[in-house]
């Protein structure tokens, strides 16, 4: 936030070119961003619409669980698949750009945790647009600009978050940039095609829908894409992995708790005249919250609650 405020507290009034920001966002609630920049701005700052025209000298800010399109000169709103673990997505954002205005399309990568943004900051260097980075050492997290930095090389400007919107004054210009009537087919550029992704299929599986992966390359940018569109650049992968399987844990330690506490009541319902049986079942469940500890061990969490279970407790009620 701070960054993207001293940003367009440096754009002049009547800049001529239309601006579109996408801030990673929770997927509920309202996001208050419009507003809070709109203070610190000269430039209208509006939450983009679907179907919108996109207006020089105006501020298009994604709304929360949407992707940003830039298609025809307009803006689209799109629940697509989440790429790296996040809707909006600058990556998204970024490579319609590219597809739509080409070189005269400039990307602006700021301050930020993991990837984003770095592959749609390749495609824009691609396409033969500019692409502006936040310097690492004035950003409050680096991650973003420095991966973004490691896919292009060389960014066009490397300067503070203030200076970016002076640099961007500078190469816009009074004349703004011309719309383009010939745009290229965005669909594509989204979400690629609905079948096989290009590139050589990965071991992995996709941790937002288990589907299988492939590996997309483009120069040093490494990319995993399931079949229905899911992405991930490696070090979102990494963080969406552990996360899907923290809850495959939980979903087993949740698995085991319920079958030992089931196996305790068969136990006690017909111990009294099916010993056997009762001694068969409680150690069934004693089993069963053996390995439950060995994962709330994994966890690093403690028994507490209802799932308290002692194996060794007395078989009644």
């Amino acid at each position: 936030m701070d960054a993207l405020i001293q940003l367009v507290g440096e754009l002049p009034a009547g800049f001529g070119a239309a601006t579109c920001i996408v801030l990673h966002l929770p997927s509920s609630g309202r996001s208050l961003l419009a507003p809070i920049l709109s203070r610190h701005t000269q430039l209208e700052v509006v939450e983009a619409q679907d179907g919108q025209r996109l207006e020089a000298g105006r501020i298009y800010v994604a709304p929360n669980d949407r992707h940003l399109l830039l298609a025809n000169g307009h803006l689209q709103l799109d629940r697509g698949p989440k790429e790296n673990g996040v809707r909006p997505a600058v990556d998204v954002m970024l490579r319609t750009l590219a597809a739509s205005y080409g070189a005269r399309s400039i990307a602006v990568i700021l301050s930020g945790a993991l990837g984003d943004g770095s592959a749609g900051a390749l495609a824009v260097r691609n396409a033969g647009g500019l692409v502006l980075i936040q310097d690492p050492d004035d950003a409050t997290i680096a991650s973003m600009p420095e991966t973004a930095m490691r896919a292009i090389g060389e960014p066009d400007a490397l300067l503070d978050a203030a200076a970016l919107g002076g640099e961007l004054a500078r190469l816009v210009g009074p004349e703004g940039i011309e719309e383009d009537e010939a745009m290229a087919q965005v669909t594509k550029a989204v979400n690629g095609p609905t079948d096989r992704p290009g590139g050589p299929p990965s071991p992995f599986t996709c941790p937002e829908c288990s589907g299988p992966l492939w590996e997309l390359k483009d120069g040093e940018v490494l990319r995993y894409r399931c079949r229905v569109g899911h992405s991930y650049s490696e070090d979102a992968m990494v963080i969406e992995q552990g996360s899907a399987v923290e809850a495959a844990l939980w979903s087993a330690l949740e698995g085991l708790e319920e079958r030992a506490e089931f196996l305790r009541r068969v136990a006690t319902r017909h111990g009294d005249h099916r010993p056997r049986l009762r001694a068969r079942f409680s150690g069934a469940a004693e089993d069963a919250l053996e390995r439950a500890e060995l994962i709330r061990r994994a966890l690093g969490t403690r028994v507490d609650g209802p799932h308290a279970l002692d194996p060794h407790a007395e078989m009644a009620e």
